[in-house]
């Protein structure tokens, strides 16, 4: 057994490096009396359903990089640089940018779903109107690494013993759902854990190697298939033509649909065989 951090490179340092510049510059803010500034971030870039549904469709990404507490800042950080390294090890940093904002816009999602269906079904207002941090996509990471290395043993400082990491994690989810239903607007706060089933959804639905990948190999697919077809086209219109000036294709052909270089005798250039 050996005692080490986790490294602390690539990805997850340019997202704790965000969140700090972020949370340094509202704290800044606020401390020189520029209180409406704070209010203009939130009004611009923290999540309101409302907002979304008139089109800031960027919120739903923005949100994960407020933090107006220390602690929450903290502890979302701690929980990044944890668990999320292991990921970024085990997927490189392309993949797991990916996968970190599909479980941020899916957390975010979810929180639009909720405030709609708290103000239209059970007509309750939403509590808070914002909705900001890095939660949802925390996890998000959680949900992933339990599913890949759950059965991996790691220590929870302070407590002396080993925990396995899918129980760690189920124990970190039921800490995050007791806090939102204990909290004002619990259920809106609830939903953050809409980035627990779009971890899922990541982990047991998309192609190993990830979103952007199988776009990718889907588009040249397609276009394979679309040159594919236009050969095919070419072949038949081609087939016709010789039909109609009675010469068979495969004189020019052979069964493999190869280019048959034409007699000896039919050459115009110099000494050397037809190239095809």
């Amino acid at each position: 057994m050996s005692l080490s951090f986790p490294p602390f490179t690539g990805a997850i340092k340019i997202l704790v490096a965000i969140n700090t510049a972020v949370f340094l510059l509202t704290l800044l803010l606020g401390i020189t009396g520029h209180g409406s500034a704070v209010d203009g971030v939130l009004e611009t870039f923290a999540l309101n359903p409302h907002h979304v549904a008139h089109g800031h469709i960027w919120e739903l990404f923005t949100y994960a990089f407020i933090h107006l507490r220390f602690f929450h800042l903290l502890f979302n950080m701690l929980m990044l640089w944890m668990f999320g390294s292991m990921l970024q090890s085990h997927w490189g940093s392309r993949q797991f940018w990916e996968f970190y904002l599909f479980g941020v816009f899916g957390a975010g999602l979810s929180s639009v779903a909720v405030a709609f269906t708290l103000e239209k079904v059970l007509h309750q207002a939403n509590v808070t109107p914002y909705t900001y941090g890095a939660s949802g996509g925390i996890y998000a990471i959680l949900m992933a690494a339990a599913m890949l290395f759950g059965d991996q043993e790691v220590f929870l400082f302070p407590l002396p013993f080993a925990m396995r990491l899918k129980y760690l994690v189920g124990l970190l989810a039921l800490i995050a759902l007791v806090g939102a239903l204990g909290s004002m607007g619990g259920l809106a706060s609830l939903a953050q854990l809409g980035g627990l089933l779009f971890g899922f959804i990541y982990v047991k639905f998309v192609p190993r190697r990830g979103l952007a990948f199988a776009s990718s190999e889907s588009y040249y697919g397609i276009r394979n298939a679309y040159h594919r077809w236009k050969r095919e086209r070419a072949k038949k219109k081609f087939q016709v033509y010789m039909r109609k000036h009675n010469q068979d294709p495969k004189q020019y052909f052979d069964e493999y649909g190869n280019f048959r270089p034409p007699d000896e005798k039919d050459k115009k250039g110099g000494p050397g065989g037809w190239v095809n």
